[in-house]
């Protein structure tokens, strides 16, 4: 589905990534963890053909993901960012119904999508709405304006608009910066739902190493623009690993219902 083939990208002759390679599966939640600098965005923005690698290839379901044009891109997946919509004079509802943009006209029209989605028409589009809005708890907030709803609502509305764009794949850079840890798991529980019932793949960057364990398949591990590791989350959330990548050993705990490894951070002076 997603590949990314010996990658290389610099900034101002620094380097940002060097030499990555990954593969996602399709239907899989892929997480991209390590600290602050080593290059996680970039490589999320190289897979979103916002930016093209200096060295190397990212193929989109085989193909160069230059060789797709912006539509068919913006077709195919959904971008949700830190800060995914500011908070300007439109409503809940209008941010939600701007993911039909692409496959649209000049005129707004639909086009014709083979089938494939549910939006070829404007009652299909309404009920498509209708169930996104409903599914994210937003059909209360439709009329509201996005300066009169909270962080977590206005993440919810960008997930909303995601969604509306029915796309094959969806990366996330920190979708879940900025909120409370009922919002952080709410946000989360929804693309998990959503990739288990659409079969769509996520690629994720996240800062939670813990969320990451609990949510992604997988996970990447960058450290300095370099992979350092690659594998199921028991794999990855090893104390010295963690510790080499992030300079401090945490504990490694199971968790008490899902059995996923989670760490805890030990003070100093503890």
């Amino acid at each position: 589905m997603i590949e990314a083939v010996d990658c290389f990208k610099s900034y101002d002759g620094a380097p940002v990534l060097q030499g990555v390679s990954l593969k996602v599966a399709p239907g899989e939640i892929y997480g991209i963890i390590g600290p602050n600098g080593s290059g996680k965005s970039t490589l999320l923005r190289l897979i979103s053909g916002v930016e093209r690698a200096d060295a190397g290839t990212v193929r989109i379901e085989g193909r160069p993901a230059e060789s797709y044009s912006r539509r068919k891109l913006a077709q195919l997946m959904a971008v949700l960012e830190q800060e995914a919509i500011p908070p300007v004079g439109f409503t809940v509802r209008q941010v939600v119904e701007m993911g039909r943009f692409p496959h649209q006209d000049w005129l707004g029209r639909e086009r014709s999508m083979g089938g494939e989605g549910r939006g070829d028409s404007a009652g299909g589009v309404d009920l498509l709405l209708d169930q996104v809005m409903e599914r994210l708890g937003l059909s209360a907030l439709a009329e509201r304006t996005l300066d009169q709803v909270s962080g977590g609502e206005r993440q919810r509305t960008a997930l909303g608009k995601a969604m509306a764009q029915e796309p094959r794949v969806l990366l996330l850079d920190e979708p879940t910066t900025y909120l409370d840890i009922g919002y952080q798991l709410q946000m989360m529980d929804y693309v998990s739902r959503w990739n288990r019932e659409n079969w769509l793949t996520v690629v994720a960057v996240l800062h939670d190493l813990n969320l990451a364990a609990q949510y992604c398949h997988r996970l990447l591990v960058l450290h300095q623009g370099r992979i350092v590791a690659e594998g199921a989350p028991a794999e990855i959330m090893d104390p010295a690993l963690i510790g080499r990548v992030y300079g401090t050993v945490p504990a490694v705990v199971s968790h008490p219902v899902s059995g996923i490894p989670q760490i805890l951070l030990q003070p100093e002076e503890a």
